[in-house]
């Protein structure tokens, strides 16, 4: 950390100011750049605020202030369909995602230049002349190494043959006569194990992704995303970035000794608390964006605690008090009226670029290769008028922390749109129908009164209930009181409702069927109806989960790769690799995905076609297809290599199923012919069977697979 009065310049690129700098006399300016663009995003965003709003009262069953009721309207009954379908959308998407309990991403290594090996074997083959012995004991030396050398000779993604006797260095002479039996390319017998550097390369890096995400509660996270996503039409997640965890640790004598590890993580940011670049249409394009925080005491200390936030700030702020703006639509979503007042502090966070000229003013050094910009990318904290924090972006490449993921992507809005926006019109439909039945019921149920009080004693009690008695007195004969019934129509009102709701299964594109409603007509009655609903459901969510993987899935785990590339330090997890989302891969089913790869297993499993198949692959994903965690049931390369040993000698030990001696031709005949042969052929023209024969065993001549 620099002295007082001294720019702080660390060695990722992040540019701090620090409390005293003279530079702080101007960052009244910077204040003023974020509330700027704040307001900016605020303004434009208004429109979009009211279709939310909408969207929360249809999912709480919440009447707006601009519905009127009137007099003669004495139901207020609201039919809450939409939180029906906005869960049932959120649900298939958290199974889709999560039906395998493990984050659904991969990592893959990308596709080699020519001439760099893409896989190695190491030749075990008994009819070697040499090496055997040497070679096992390597192996037996270096139990957690892959390609059986130390770290220092550890083969790298896309390195050549020639590059691995390049780097061996003392471990040459140790392998030197197993040397020979590093072969690139596929092994081709039973006892070969073949290697893929690069694939190994990318599931370290993969499971450290999975592990991480794990760690930062990840998928907590992404179901508060996915939720919002479904109801209001768009969800956002933030990060990585880096936060200081604490690991409860309890040293000698019961003393609470916690460890302190910097993780990368991740958060959910609601939508109400996020403000784009109004100009833009998704993040690529954004050129700002800002969170607004509502932050109490605690976590206004709390901040010193974390990286280049400036304490001297914070507790000025501290010391003017609370100051929070509560916005119109927070009433409006709480379910009873609170005082304005509250004890929280709104501080805006803000990634984007501002002009280099803004920054040296404020005594940010700006680094030699971003002297040219006009422009630089940075992080800003503001909070009553004072800068928390002023970084310049640490991420390489530049990028914005933040996702945002449409449920129903619209080309020409930032944000998306949703289950409720959907069905609003089905909705309101459906309110007013059901309304209508049940005060047609309520009138039709009961008599309409009318009294010839000439024929009554005067001064009576006029109310009707079982057993009343009226007094008449003289007067034109006739009946005093007459009833009045009105015709029950709510039969045809819930017609109307059940259309509605046929209307609102398509609008949602998600079957009533499918989230337990019962007495369905029509096409869904029969099983081919069913069938033929849900894979048309099915091709909705699709579309809902393809934008997760495009939006969010993919950018975040990219996001994870680079941020393991810059801070990570680890060489074993690095290389020349690729992200892929795979939410979509979910939504077929895993029996039948377990079934085709089973099936695809028995055509592989044919020796003119086993070379070509990647059964490590192949034995990794049917666990998957399973439920199964695939580093748990299937061997690591060290331990195929045990196992094929094993399985070969498990094979020389069982007996061999004795032949039968080919019977003898008779001395100046023909020899016999093959079993199953058709000797009544005169013709000569082929008519007869072939006899079957054997394909060779695992380990035989001939034998042409590959483990």
């Amino acid at each position: 950390m620099a002295e007082d009065n001294e720019v702080a310049f660390d060695t990722d690129g992040v540019s701090v100011i620090q409390d005293n700098d003279p530079a702080l006399k101007s960052e009244s300016d910077v204040v003023s750049f974020v509330q700027g663009r704040f307001k900016r995003a605020e303004d434009v965003r208004q429109q979009d605020e009211q279709r939310w709003l909408k969207a929360y009262r249809n999912y709480r069953g919440l009447y707006g202030p601009d519905v009127q009721f009137t007099e003669t309207e004495k139901s207020r009954v609201f039919v809450k369909v939409t939180k029906t379908k906005t869960l049932a959308a959120y649900g298939q998407i958290i199974d889709v995602l999560f039906g395998n309990n493990t984050f659904p991403l991969t990592v893959n290594p990308t596709k080699l230049p020519d001439g760099v090996a893409d896989s190695v074997h190491i030749n075990l083959d008994p009819n070697a002349e040499k090496g055997q012995d040497e070679l096992r004991q390597a192996f037996e030396d270096t139990p957690s190494e892959p390609f059986l050398f130390k770290p220092n000779g550890k083969l790298q993604p896309g390195e050549t043959i020639q590059d691995i006797q390049k780097r061996l260095g003392a471990e040459t002479d140790k392998l030197s006569s197993v040397s020979d039996k590093i072969i690139e390319g596929v092994g081709t017998t039973q006892t070969t194990v073949t290697f893929h550097p690069a694939m190994v390369a990318a599931k370290k890096m993969e499971k450290k992704i999975h592990d991480q995400l794990e760690e930062s509660g990840a998928n907590k996270q992404l179901r508060n995303t996915a939720f919002e996503m479904a109801l209001f039409g768009t969800g956002i997640m933030k990060g990585p970035f880096a936060l200081d965890k604490e690991y409860p640790n309890w040293g000698e004598e019961g003393k609470y000794d916690p460890l302190i590890k910097t993780v990368p993580s991740t958060s959910h940011v609601s939508i109400w608390n996020f403000y784009p670049d109004p100009d833009a249409y998704n993040m690529d394009e954004a050129e700002y964006c800002v969170e607004r925080h509502k932050l109490s005491k605690t976590q206004m200390r709390n901040l010193k605690n974390r990286p280049y936030f400036r304490a001297e700030s914070i507790e000025e702020c501290l010391d003017m008090g609370a100051q929070y703006d509560k916005k119109y639509w927070e009433d409006d979503m709480k379910d009873y009226a609170i005082e304005n007042y509250t004890e929280r502090y709104e501080v805006l966070e803000f990634w984007g670029y501002v002009d280099a000229d803004k920054l040296e003013e404020n005594g940010v050094e700006i680094p030699a290769d971003l002297q040219e910009l006009d422009q630089i990318n940075c992080n800003i904290w503001v909070c009553q008028g004072h800068v928390l924090r002023m970084v310049l972006n640490p991420f390489k490449p530049v990028r914005i922390p933040y996702y945002a993921v449409p449920y129903e992507h619209n080309p020409y809005s930032f944000f998306g749109v949703g289950i409720a926006e959907n069905m609003d019109d089905t909705q309101t439909l459906m309110n007013g129908f059901m309304r209508m039945a049940i005060d047609n019921a309520a009138l039709s149920g009961n008599l309409i009164m009318e009294v010839d009080e000439t024929n009554l004693v005067p001064g009576q009690d006029l109310s009707v209930y079982p057993g009343k008695i009226f007094r008449r007195q003289g007067g034109a004969p006739g009946q005093a009181i007459f009833g009045t019934k009105f015709p029950n129509v709510a039969g045809e009102n819930m017609q109307l409702f059940d259309k509605a709701r046929v209307l609102a299964d398509e609008s949602t594109g998600f079957p009533s069927f499918a989230h337990g409603q019962t007495g369905i007509q029509g096409v869904g009655r029969t099983a081919s109806g069913i069938s033929m609903l849900m894979s048309a459901a099915n091709g909705s969510i699709r579309n809902v989960v393809k934008n997760v993987d495009d939006y969010l899935l993919a950018p975040m785990g990219k996001a994870f790769y680079s941020f393991n590339m810059q801070f990570d330090y680890d060489p074993k997890i690095k290389g020349d690799l690729e992200i892929k989302a795979q939410g979509t891969e979910s939504l077929m089913a895993n029996e039948v995905r377990s079934q085709r790869l089973m099936q695809f297993l028995q055509v592989a499993s044919n020796p003119a076609l086993a070379p070509f198949a990647k059964m490590d692959y192949i034995i990794r994903e049917i666990a998957k297809a399973m439920d199964l965690d695939p580093d748990k049931v299937t061997n690591s390369m060290q331990d195929a290599v045990i196992q094929s040993e094993i399985f070969k000698k498990f094979q020389e030990q069982m007996p061999q199923p004795q032949q039968q001696q080919a019977p003898q031709p008779p001395e100046g005949g023909t020899p016999p012919a093959p079993a199953g042969a058709d000797v009544q052929d005169p013709t000569g023209a082929g008519g007869g069977n072939i006899g079957t024969g054997t394909a060779p065993a695992p380990g035989e001549e001939g034998f042409t697979g590959n483990v």
